[in-house]
């Protein structure tokens, strides 16, 4: 039994061994992948020790002529209105026409009953033509009278009573010109026509009404779409400022027409056709401070209607050496307007711009920058105080994507 013992106890301590070998080997193993790990952070450091200067998305400025573009609301209206009325007295026979579509000025729209009116057209053609028959008849006495009245073979009371009666009739048959003239243009109304050329609505009245009883009934609107009228209106004293800058000389007149007018429909698109500007109203509104604007807009295929609520774009001035740069790299605040600057050396600044007002998603910098210089962009968060930084140039997103750029922690209120 002793013998057996003591053969065990051998035993025993190998297990005991093996286990501490086996803690030895994790042990070993641990250490080996910190060191390893320790290994791939001291090549990532570098041979200095230090961390790569983060990246950051920059746009490198250059001046250039950039259009000074307002936005502002506006309505759409037709060139000419034209109320199709009744202008004499009678029942509608006929509608001629198809509702909204496009007429020409002198086209038959409706037809009263002209019974009435060429009934009063031909009895005062039979007054002319009796008229014309006294008259031939008093001047025929008047060419018989003359040669009696030289031999006094009539009395010259005679002679004169026929040079009367004839001048009566010269008027007669002028007064029943008259009367038929009258009564030509009361037949003609009865055929309604279009006063202008244009798109006509609905009308107003159907066949068998009576209309012009006592005034003159509305019919139908004929409205001419092209070209169109844009009313708006716009800040007096951003137009008094404008008006400075041009005639100081920094700003220049945009176009010939001193000013481009764009459309913006209310899906976002813009429209293709530019439009100009007609005037700008003498007088300013007391209680809103804006003065009237209106420019003219062609509209060839009637794509747009009169009263339609559009945005205009307003270009009335050229900044010369304007910088464009995106909206995301310019962080607005209540002391100013600032971007951020990187330097050669790879160090960043703050830097105080002018800004001229905005064309698309982009600012226009009339002030602050220079040509060559580089703004950043995106990664702002990357920045550490007096930490260099790399710069790299900015790839704006895709169209219709939303911006990845993050804007600046600190960054205050817009205004």
């Amino acid at each position: 039994m002793a013998m057996r013992q003591q053969q065990q106890q051998p035993s025993g301590l190998g297990a005991h061994r093996a286990w501490r070998w086996t803690g030895v080997a994790v042990c070993a193993v641990a250490l080996g992948a910190f060191l390893c790990a320790c290994g791939k952070k001291d090549d990532k450091q570098g041979a200095g020790g230090q961390m790569p200067a983060p990246q950051v998305g920059v746009v490198t400025v250059q001046p250039q002529t950039v259009p000074l573009v307002t936005e502002l609301p506006g309505r759409l209206e037709a060139s000419r209105v034209a109320q199709v009325r009744a202008r004499v007295a009678g029942v509608v026979q006929k509608r001629v026409f198809a509702e909204g579509s496009d007429v020409k000025a002198g086209q038959l729209l409706f037809q009263i009953d002209p019974a009435t009116y060429q009934a009063a057209y031909d009895s005062a053609r039979a007054t002319q033509a009796k008229a014309e028959a006294n008259l031939n008849t008093a001047s025929a006495l008047v060419e018989r009278y003359k040669p009696l009245q030289e031999a006094k073979a009539v009395s010259p009371q005679e002679f004169l009573d026929a040079q009367v009666a004839a001048r009566q009739a010269q008027a007669d048959v002028a007064a029943a010109k008259a009367s038929v003239q009258t009564a030509q243009i009361n037949l003609g109304y009865a055929s309604v026509t279009s006063p202008i050329s244009g798109r006509i609505g609905r009308a107003l009245v159907t066949e068998g009404a009576l209309v012009g009883q006592g005034d003159t009934t509305q019919l139908a609107t004929v409205q001419q779409i092209d070209p169109l009228y844009v009313n708006f209106t716009q800040s007096a004293s951003e137009a008094l400022r404008l008006q400075r800058a041009m005639q100081s000389g920094k700003l220049a007149k945009a176009g010939a027409q001193g000013a481009v007018v764009k459309l913006v429909l209310d899906d976002g698109t813009e429209y293709p056709l530019s439009g100009k500007l007609l005037f700008t109203d003498l007088t300013v509104d007391s209680t809103s401070g804006q003065v009237s604007l209106r420019a003219e807009l062609p509209n060839p295929k009637g794509a747009l209607l009169p009263g339609l609520y559009v945005r205009v774009r307003l270009e009335q001035a050229q900044v010369q050496g304007g910088i464009l740069i995106p909206q995301q790299a310019v962080t607005r605040g209540a002391q100013g307007d600032t971007v951020m600057v990187v330097d050669p050396q790879g160090q960043v600044s703050t830097r105080p711009v002018k800004l001229g007002g905005a064309l698309g998603n982009q600012w226009v910098v009339t002030e602050g920058l220079k040509a060559g210089e580089q703004v950043m962009v995106d990664g702002f968060q990357k920045v550490r105080p007096k930490a260099p930084v790399k710069a790299v140039p900015w790839t704006p997103p895709p169209a219709g994507a939303a911006s990845q750029a993050s804007a600046p922690a600190s960054a205050p209120a817009a205004k």
